[in-house]
Formats: structure tokens, sequence, C-alpha cells
């Protein structure tokens, strides 16, 4: 054996001590500490928000449910009667009254028409964003997005006038094309034109968001497949159903559930322009109806009752949304 390959021999059992499998623990050790630290990372992050939602929003559920099992009424809130616990006796009243169920089917049939259509115009008008030229594009912009910033009170404050029987515009305009069944016509007198109205209304207000969240995620598809998609000879319906709502799904599952949450707690619209609920209630909704328990009667505990059942109804609607998704092999 040479002078060479000796000194390589008397080296190689301190290398193998250095690389036992015992002084790598310490390091693995290192990394699995790291890997937790890592885990804990983005809740540190998101702590503060956490704290403010937790504040804002889980603190006034808890009361909301607290007072619905209460007996909470003006007696209560002045002092002058002692709260007492009820249980599910507000409850058992609430589902008890036909009335809380007329209003409830109606409250559900009219945000789902509201949403629909919401949708439908807001996808259709993000389409047409990506077929008209800069100038169109920009005009259709701002009216939309002025359509958006007006707040809810002051729109519908417009649409009242603009469809007043007396001096709104748009009876005058009826008339002079021959519609004269449409003079001196009022909107609100008749359950479902006074529905249609307010439709009217929350679609104007609601559509821009959809319209400029779907327009960004339609700028976001590869120009390629949609070029491709017209040199087959397929009509902008066909490019839209199959291929750009496919890879736009999870931007329309964001926006249908906005919608659903927006339009099923209508209220400014609803009581500002039928008055409070229509004649003889004819256009109540929950957020109303709970309003006028509340505040009107000064029932708060069946009011409290009422918002509840509003919030577990947006909660199944929402599951049951996104479980038909799933199912339908989406990630979300």
């Amino acid at each position: 054996m040479s002078a060479g390959t000796a000194q390589h021999a008397r080296r190689a059992p301190a290398k193998g001590r250095r690389s036992r499998p015992g002084s790598t623990v310490p390091a693995g050790r290192r990394s699995g500490k790291g890997a937790r630290r890592g885990t804990w990372t983005p809740w540190l992050y998101l702590a503060p928000a956490l704290v403010v939602l937790g504040g804002l929003l889980v603190y006034p559920i808890y009361q909301l449910g607290l007072i619905s099992f209460l007996e909470y009424t003006q007696a209560q809130v002045s002092g002058g009667a002692p709260t007492t616990f009820q249980g599910f006796a507000n409850y058992a009243e609430l589902f008890g009254d036909s009335e809380f169920w007329n209003v409830a089917v109606a409250t559900l049939l009219f945000a789902a028409v509201c949403v629909v259509s919401t949708l439908a115009v807001g996808c259709a008008l993000a389409v047409l964003l990506t077929r008209v030229r800069a100038i169109p594009r920009l005009a259709l912009m701002l009216a939309a997005l002025g359509a958006w910033a007006t707040p809810a009170i002051t729109g519908s404050t417009v649409w009242v006038f603009l469809f007043d029987p007396d001096f709104g515009p748009v009876n005058k305009v009826l008339v002079w094309f021959g519609l004269s069944g449409f003079e001196n016509y009022s909107w609100t007198y008749d359950r479902y034109s006074a529905f249609a109205l307010v439709l009217f209304e929350v679609v104007w207000c609601s559509f821009p968001f959809v319209m400029v969240t779907v327009y960004a995620g339609i700028r976001a598809i590869p120009t390629e497949v949609l070029e491709a998609a017209a040199l087959d000879g397929a009509s902008t319906w066909r490019i839209w159903r199959t291929v750009m709502a496919p890879m736009l799904r999870p931007i329309l599952v964001v926006v249908t559930i906005q919608s659903i949450i927006w339009d099923f707690k209508v209220f400014t619209q609803i009581y500002v322009m039928t008055n409070g609920g229509g004649i003889a209630d004819q256009n109540m909704v929950l957020n109303v109806y709970a309003y006028q328990k509340a505040f009107a009667s000064s029932q708060y505990s069946l009011g409290s009752a009422i918002g509840v059942v509003m919030l577990l109804i947006l909660l199944a609607v929402t599951l049951v949304y996104l479980r038909l998704l799933r199912r339908q092999g989406e990630e979300l």
C-alpha cells in the first residue's frame, strides 16, 4: 500500500464520523421548527384583520342571536320591565305567522330574479367591452362606474322620479310612442310592476361590479384561444358558453355569491321606492319586514329572529351553491 493510499485510509474514518446520522438530527430539528413556523406565518399576517372582523362581525351576530332568545321590547329597552329568556318562543311565533312565509317566498323569488338579471347584464356588457373600440369602451366604463358609485338612496329617488305618474319622463315617452295606457300610470300601485321597478334599479346599481370583474377575467384569457374558436366558426354565444364561461368559473362563483348576498338583503330600494313595502305591504321583503317588526313595532326580539333566519338562509344557499360546483369537479 502506497503512502497516499494509507493516508486516505486514515482520513476515511474521520470523514465517516462527521457524516453519521446522529450528527444530522439537529439540522432536521431545525428544519421541522422552520416548517412549523412557516405554517403559522400566514395566520400572523391575518391576525389584525381577524381581530377587526371579530369585533365588527362576530360580536354583533352573537348579540343578534342572544336578543332573538329574549323578550326584548320597548319596555325592556327603557328599563320598565326585566328581560326574560324566552327560548325558541320568538321563532315559534315567527314561523307560525303566515305573513312571514309570504314575505320569505317573495324575497327568495325577487332575489333570484335580481341575481340572474344582474349576472346576465353584467356578463353581456363585459363581452361587449371586448368587442368595441377604446372610446366607446371608456364611455361605457365611466357610465357603469357612475351607476356603481351612486348611493342607493340617491339612485332610488332618481328612479322614482323617472317613473313618476305625473311628471316622470318614462310615461311621457311611452305615451308619445302611442302607448296610451301609460298616461298617469302608477308603477308602484301594482305589486308586480313595483317589484319590476325595484328590479330595474337593483340591476342598474349592481351590474357594474359583475361587468368590471368579468371583463378583467376575459382580458386574462389568452387571445389565441378566443381567436381559434372564432376561426372555427363559433358564434359569440358559443364562445362564451364553451370557452369563456368554463375559464371564468372561479370569477363567476365570486360574483354570483356576492350578488346573492346583496340582492337577498335589499332594503333601501324597496323602502324608498315602495314607501316602506308598498300598498298593504304587498312589496315587503325580509329586510324591510325585520325593520318594521324591530323599530316600527318595537318587537326587537322578533326583528332579531328574522335577522338570524336571513343569515341562516344565506349560509344555506351559499353552501348548496358551492356544493353543486364541487360535484361538477370545480376546485374552490
